[in-house]
């Protein structure tokens, strides 16, 4: 034994020992955090939303990206284990110089697989798996330099995995059109089973704007109205929930509850309403409804502003809104039945113009995307009219196309408000 020690270099023993154990707790932390980060809980996100320090926000920003959090992760630990084998195989020869051959390669097999399993993986997973929230924690503070460190490895990765996963799933692929088609094609159920089944398919494939109230049929309240005006508002329209703004509507500053007056009915029209209003949720016009459903469920909100690129308002949609693409048309006692078209001929309707287009069609019995040759990015046929014309239409004004004629027959201001069709027999 004095024989080996004479001949080991013990500072460079020492240098490689030190490095090796910052290697395995780099390796433990690499381990533990994917555990720690995928075992949070929908409610372990919420109590990090709701303390709002330093070391929540960490975590829900290393959470807002899940898969390059994941790829960060996959990198970070498999560069340092591929460094801890080099270093851990460079001690054992420093230690055991003489080994050769199939015992050089069995002994450093084993010492190393045995640290990696034991104190890089196994032990960190374990302690972690016991306190998930603590250990998200701690470990956001490295993994935020981690991330920006080693992006570009992960950026790879990401691009990499994301390309093999397409070509592994390409064959087994069913597009949205296909499933629509195998449910036209059912037999068995009754006609409202059939309209859920496609609701279902085309769900995650329409978006805000397709569904939502257009500008000129929201209902708002002015911010500096008096208590009087607002319950005059609620009593006429009967919404529960009801837009308050400021200059205009794209001054939306809030939404007012109705039943948040209940408390206040009997107060007279110098009372400040203003302070129960709520924030106003705003949603892109092209959200895909899905996401604005899952984003209703998180913030438990029943509605949102729906606004374009610059910010102005475009309209507004509830969550009764999104569940009628499923379930269809869901009416109450204190609603109107509201009729977007009547037939008056064989082949000729009155149209509210404020129709989407895709419904306009489907009341014609025409395929759905009929006119999306000149439909241009019109949503209803009052935008139809305006790109067949490619002018501001007015009263009177007849276009045709795909063996459709339209007659613009009432105005509402610069606004078309009903259109007359009629279909070549």
């Amino acid at each position: 034994m004095e024989l080996l020690v004479t001949n080991i270099d013990i500072g460079e023993l020492i240098v490689k020992l030190l490095i090796a154990l910052v290697l395995i707790v780099f390796s433990a932390i690499a381990s533990g955090s994917e555990v720690a980060f995928f075992s949070l809980t929908r409610a372990d996100i919420e109590d990090f939303e709701a303390r709002g320090d330093a070391a929540s926000q960490r975590v829900l920003s290393l959470l807002d990206n899940t898969d390059r959090l994941l790829a960060t992760i996959l990198v970070a630990n498999n560069l340092v284990n591929i460094c801890l084998v080099i270093i851990s195989a460079q001690i054992i020869d420093i230690l055991l110089p003489d080994l050769t051959g199939i015992s050089d390669f069995l002994i450093k097999t084993v010492v190393v697989t045995f640290i990696l399993l034991l104190f890089g993986e196994i032990m960190p997973k374990v302690f972690t798996q016991s306190n998930p929230v603590k250990m998200a924690r701690i470990f956001s503070v490295p993994f935020k330099f981690f991330r920006w460190a080693l992006y570009p490895l992960a950026f790879v990765l990401m691009r990499t995995s994301r390309h093999v996963s397409r070509f592994a799933s390409k064959s087994a692929e069913i597009s949205i059109e296909e499933l629509a088609d195998a449910v036209d094609l059912t037999e068995t159920g009754s006609e409202e089973e059939q309209k859920m089944l496609s609701g279902i398919i085309s769900f995650g494939n329409t978006e805000v704007v397709e569904i939502m109230h257009s500008r000129v049929d929201i209902t708002g309240i002015e911010y500096d109205a008096d208590y009087d005006a607002v319950r005059k508002v609620i009593v006429e329209t009967g919404y529960s929930r009801i837009p308050v703004y400021g200059d205009d509507l794209d001054d939306v500053r809030g939404v007012l509850y109705v039943k948040d007056l209940l408390p206040h009915i009997s107060e007279g029209r110098d009372f400040e309403w203003q302070s129960l209003l709520r924030k106003p949720y705003f949603v892109p016009e092209h959200m895909m409804i899905d996401d604005l459903l899952k984003a209703f469920q998180k913030r438990k909100i029943h509605i949102a502003i729906v606004v374009d690129e610059y910010g102005a308002t475009q309209g507004l949609v509830s969550l009764e809104d999104v569940l009628e693409e499923v379930v269809g048309e869901i009416t109450d006692e204190s609603d109107d039945e509201e009729r977007l078209y009547e037939k008056i001929g064989e082949n000729t309707y009155i149209f509210d113009a404020k129709i989407h287009i895709g419904e306009f069609e489907r009341a014609l019995g025409f395929d759905e995307e009929t006119f999306s040759d000149v439909e241009g990015h019109a949503e209803t046929l009052a935008g139809l009219m305006m790109e067949l014309k490619r002018d501001l239409p007015r009263r009177g004004d007849e276009l045709s196309a795909h063996g459709v004629r339209f007659f613009i027959a009432t105005m509402d201001g610069r606004r078309v408000d009903k259109v007359k069709v009629e279909v070549d027999g």
